[in-house]
């Protein structure tokens, strides 16, 4: 019989996350849903699940890895290395003395273990990120069997205690004048076998489905907003509380606006003549368009604040502001008008941009002089 690391495909330092991984990608690709009328996947789904409900159980997958094919068969007094002693912990000694003196081992209670947390990702508009938006989500992940309600048996039928173990979920070994435990190999630790699986689950217990879901995306939401959906992720074991499901948020970019934060980048194209001699120029906001004073003088680049006109927060009512970045705009055709009356400024500009070249030279000559 193939170890569960072997029929998983991970090894045996495997963390839990890894072992998620590989059965889920092993159950899509020979459930059979996907593979109907093969009887070679449905057996591979049914091993790989068994898998994975051993070694996804802490208590379970400690109890092989102790007492299982390495663990339990390690070598004794007289063979090579001696006994390893470190492999066992004392919270299994009673089924070591049970196996001795043959009073046999109660199975121990079963650890309900918390379902996973699921993961999906939705896409909404720049403009619903800043107003907020319901949105439904498709999540697929495992459910409760709607025939057999989890059991793995067949409507009208239930599981039956294992004759090879005799419901404890463990079978003792001789070796030499001790006896060892370890997980039943029959029924995987479980303590009780399924003669008639259900047709719908294959035995499993579980179905794969797609669930959908309303979301509401909070208004002020950025691209990684991450929104939780409590107790809608994969069911869990043996009474477990089943996890969650995580909506991350991706927002399409905006035309217009640059996200800073809260605050809102928008670029603003004045004239020459409008920079030069200041203006009141219209521009657009989340909200619709304000009047922005452009001040007299106002150079290419230099930020205008426009308080309140920018994303809301996420918790609480604030929200940031428009920064209106101003560009100078050059026109690349001139009427003749436009050209003389720029020709005539020119001419009387006393304005020189690059008077610093010159100050850096004089300042040279005179440093060569000293």
């Amino acid at each position: 019989m193939r170890s569960p690391y072997e029929v998983l495909g991970v090894p045996k330092t495997a963390s839990d996350d890894e072992i998620k991984k590989a059965y889920r990608s092993l159950a899509r690709e020979y459930h059979p849903d996907r593979n109907p009328g093969d009887n070679g996947s449905e057996e591979r789904f049914k091993e790989v699940q068994s898998a994975y409900d051993l070694l996804s159980d802490p208590e379970k997958r400690r109890s092989y890895d102790t007492f299982g094919a390495t663990g339990a068969r390690g070598s004794g007094p007289g063979g090579s290395g001696g006994m390893r002693f470190e492999e066992f912990s004392f919270g299994d000694l009673g089924d070591l003395f049970g196996g001795m003196f043959g009073a046999g081992s109660r199975q121990r209670p079963r650890r309900a273990t918390r379902g996973d947390d699921l993961e999906t990702r939705v896409r909404i508009s720049f403009e619903d990120s800043l107003k907020g938006v319901q949105v439904r989500v498709p999540v697929e992940s495992d459910a409760v069997c709607a025939a057999c309600h989890g059991t793995g048996a067949e409507p009208g039928t239930s599981p039956i205690v294992c004759p090879e173990c005799s419901g404890r979920g463990v079978v003792s070994e001789a070796q030499g004048l001790f006896a060892f435990s370890q997980p039943c190999p029959r029924c995987q630790g479980n303590g009780s076998i399924v003669e008639s699986p259900c047709k719908r689950c294959r035995g499993a217990g579980r179905e794969r489905a797609v669930r959908r879901y309303s979301v509401k995306i909070p208004a002020g939401a950025r691209t990684g907003t991450r929104v939780r959906l409590k107790g809608k992720g994969e069911p869990g074991r043996d009474g477990g509380p089943p996890g969650d499901v995580y909506v991350v948020v991706d927002v399409e970019p905006s035309p217009l606006f640059e996200r800073r934060g809260s605050d809102l980048v928008l670029e603003v194209p004045v004239t020459f003549a409008e920079a030069a001699l200041g203006a009141t120029v219209q521009i657009p906001t989340p909200d619709g368009p304000v009047a922005l004073k452009i001040p007299a003088g106002t150079e290419s680049g230099k930020l205008l604040r426009v308080k309140g006109r920018g994303a809301p927060h996420v918790k609480g009512s604030d929200r940031g502001d428009l920064l209106a970045r101003v560009k100078v705009t050059v026109p690349k055709k001139l009427t003749k008008a436009e050209k003389e009356a720029l020709e005539s400024y020119s001419k009387v500009s006393k304005e020189n941009p690059r008077e610093h070249y010159a100050d850096r030279r004089a300042d040279r000559r005179v440093e060569t002089r000293s």
